[in-house]
């Protein structure tokens, strides 16, 4: 009985052995698949006002109707107050706004994904928009309904980047060899990377719906291992003084944060001035942000834009 249990304990041993050299073999596949590939650029920064001062009115004008972004929302029933808040809010700076939500919702309209595993959505969503839409838009932010975004921020950051190029960008995360873009602060895929994304989709071994290892990871860095395959390379979004404008968490976080750490410089020490996403909103704090961002003006102070973003005719743009 004893040398029984012996053996089995050797068993499950050797097992256990077997699946960490396994998953460590997934690990480095990862991360040096594709050295073919170069990568040129990491830290992307908004441009400079100067800069986008140097080009016409006409040409301005013409930038700000030829940038056209898809939005794409992932969505389950228990997110349904979440859900009305995002669509009530910041999806109506989209040139066009989606929910793909993980079964059939009567309270709003929505594309049903027939599975709540997040990969399998953000596979499915991804796949959809690109099929539906990619002779129409040329940049593609997916979020949380957790995520509130300012849209115009987002094209102004995405203004001297050409959507030809493979572009996969937002707040990144190094997790071991593998470096991704956090869904919590959005992602955002330029045109080619959807192309690239959407070659690799039925090929199991580059991108596979359940993953190539034995522990299930998350969907952000699935995305992540799928376009490393297809040479797109996550890029950390910056401001011109190096701050995040991709973030993981709340405005109020990051000022309870910036009064410990920086008490004197509490709203300057806070956010970028030209921040993309904030995360880990409730619905409450969607209609405020709403406020402070699109209603909300100091009398006196004149903010001269030098580029407008129209939304498209008949947008429910407010």
């Amino acid at each position: 009985m004893l040398s029984e249990s012996s053996s089995f304990l050797k068993g499950v041993m050797l097992g256990s052995i077997f699946c960490a050299l396994i998953t460590m073999l997934g690990h480095v596949r990862i991360g040096h698949g594709n050295r073919m590939h170069h990568h040129e650029h990491h830290h992307l920064q908004a441009p400079n006002k100067e800069d986008i001062l140097k080009i016409s009115e006409d040409e301005r004008m013409e930038l700000s109707k030829s940038f056209r972004v898809y939005c794409i929302i992932l969505v389950k029933p228990k997110d349904v107050s979440l859900w009305a808040a995002v669509k009530e809010t910041w999806t109506k700076h989209c040139d066009k706004a989606e929910f793909f939500s993980s079964e059939n919702v009567k309270v709003f309209e929505s594309i049903n994904m027939e599975t709540s595993d997040m990969w399998l959505m953000m596979r499915k969503a991804y796949k959809y928009a690109f099929d539906k839409h990619s002779d129409q838009y040329n940049w593609f932010f997916l979020a949380r309904p957790t995520t509130f975004a300012i849209v115009e921020n987002l094209k102004y950051f995405l203004l001297k980047k050409d959507p030809s190029q493979p572009f996969y960008l937002g707040h990144t995360i190094k997790s071991g060899d593998l470096e991704y873009v956090s869904v919590e602060g959005g992602i955002v895929l330029s045109i080619e990377s959807m192309k690239r994304l959407n070659s690799l989709l039925n090929i199991p071994e580059k991108c596979p719906e359940q993953g190539g290892m034995i522990w299930k990871i998350s969907e952000d860095k699935q995305l992540a291992v799928c376009l490393k395959y297809a040479g797109v390379f996550a890029e950390n979004a910056e401001d011109a003084d190096g701050k995040d404008v991709f973030n993981t968490k709340s405005v109020g976080l990051f000022i309870k944060e910036a009064m410990t750490n920086h008490p004197n410089q509490v709203v300057e020490g806070c956010c970028s001035d030209m921040a993309v996403t904030f995360n880990g909103l409730t619905p409450n704090q969607m209609h405020v942000m709403m406020y402070g961002v699109y209603r909300l003006r100091a009398f006196g102070h004149l903010f001269n834009d030098a580029l407008i973003f129209l939304p498209p005719n008949g947008s429910d743009n407010d």
